[in-house]
């Protein structure tokens, strides 16, 4: 075995996680929790995948390891890895993670968008278990994943959205959230958080949408409300494509409170997009609900930062962690592994330098010096 490095301070972030239960009988506790958490978040930034990997990434990099803690009885096998994050306290591992996260960011301010997404691979055949979904925040300004929580067996985002945003302190942030979030009690518990929202309509709740859709066409075709209606427009035109956006605001809504009696309601909006493709045109409509009241230039900012999840989050666990082609999927462990997956896109998202993601994961995996700067920074 390689002689021990002297190691340094344990890095800040694994701070937050020492408050975590360890399930293993403390006679039995060879490998530490804190280096075990270490060693999995340096293999995840290095690009491996699986648990067979990160125990052999383990025994790889023992000396960049030795750098932090001291691994003194070395790495764990595979099977001991799995077995620990099966058992890990999925919602208390979330906890620590908000926590850590909180500490970073500070006061929040601009947009945190809620967005669910399932993990593909995760379902059990053997077992009848669906996939799992799971449901993230996102704070669009500081370009952090915030917190996570995973959907309930048998249930649905309406659920899971109000449990992430009690683990959340959002005061003074504006929220954004797909239709699916149009709920009175999730828009309730915003604002008891000191917060505000900015919520998709579809035809979830009941008349509501077809009330601001109407009022929208009656403005539209016999100038209805004029006086209080805002609005402004963006013309977007390359690669053959011209698409145009219109955002229409309205901040006459006691008619809407008196007929719904929708908390904190401010505002709605109205989005027309028009794509003009080689002559083709289509044209599609997009209403939300606000609890604020701002310029039409400002709604359509907080409109568009939503989508950052999906490019920003989503887009780099599907493409460049590989989300949808893990396996890990027997107990907690993919939650958890979600979990430590999100720490890993902070800690690269941290580090102020001019690469992609991508770059930097490589850069990590090969340069040890830059690991242990991504790390402790």
């Amino acid at each position: 075995m390689p002689s021990a490095t002297v190691s340094g301070p344990s890095p800040d972030f694994l701070s937050h996680f020492d408050v975590m239960d360890d399930p293993r009988q403390t006679a039995k506790i060879v490998y530490p929790l804190n280096e075990l958490f270490l060693l999995v978040v340096c293999a995840l930034i290095s690009g491996v995948q699986d648990w067979v990997l990160i125990a052999l990434y383990g025994r790889k990099k023992l000396e960049l390891l030795r750098r932090f803690l001291p691994f003194e009885d070395a790495t764990p096998s595979h099977d001991q890895l799995g077995i620990l994050f099966s058992r890990l306290d999925m919602d208390q591992f979330q906890r620590c993670f908000v926590n850590w996260v909180a500490d970073l960011h500070g006061p929040l301010e601009g947009v945190v968008a809620i967005d669910g997404k399932t993990l593909r691979r995760s379902f059990d055949t053997a077992s009848n278990k669906a996939a799992i979904h799971m449901v993230s925040a996102w704070a669009c300004e500081q370009k952090l994943v915030l917190g996570q929580r995973k959907v309930a067996d048998k249930s649905n985002e309406i659920t899971a959205i109000p449990e992430l945003l009690e683990l959340l302190t959002i005061k003074g942030a504006i929220v954004t959230i797909d239709a699916m979030g149009c709920q009175r009690k999730i828009c309730q518990q915003i604002m008891d958080q000191e917060a505000d929202y900015v919520i998709g309509l579809k035809g979830n709740q009941g008349r509501l949408r077809e009330d601001v859709e109407l009022f929208f066409d009656e403005h539209s075709e016999r100038g209805i409300g004029e006086s209080f209606i805002k609005q402004s427009q963006t013309v977007d035109a390359r690669h053959g494509r011209i698409e145009t956006r219109s955002y229409t605001v309205c901040s006459h809504t006691g008619w809407l409170e008196e007929r719904h009696h929708w908390p904190g309601l401010k505002a709605i909006v109205m989005v027309q997009s028009k794509r003009e493709i080689r002559g083709h045109i289509k044209t599609v409509k997009q209403f939300y609900i606000a609890s604020l009241n701002r310029e039409p230039e400002e709604m359509a900012t907080f409109i568009r930062n939503h989508w950052q999840i999906e490019n920003n989050l989503h887009w780099v666990m599907d493409v460049t962690f590989r989300q949808d082609e893990c396996r890990i999927r027997t107990g907690n462990p993919a939650a958890n592994f979600a979990t430590i997956k999100h720490a890993a896109v902070n800690l690269l998202r941290r580090d102020p330098g001019r690469m992609s993601i991508p770059q930097k994961r490589h850069s990590a995996a090969w340069d040890d010096d830059y690991m242990y700067k991504i790390i402790t920074q």
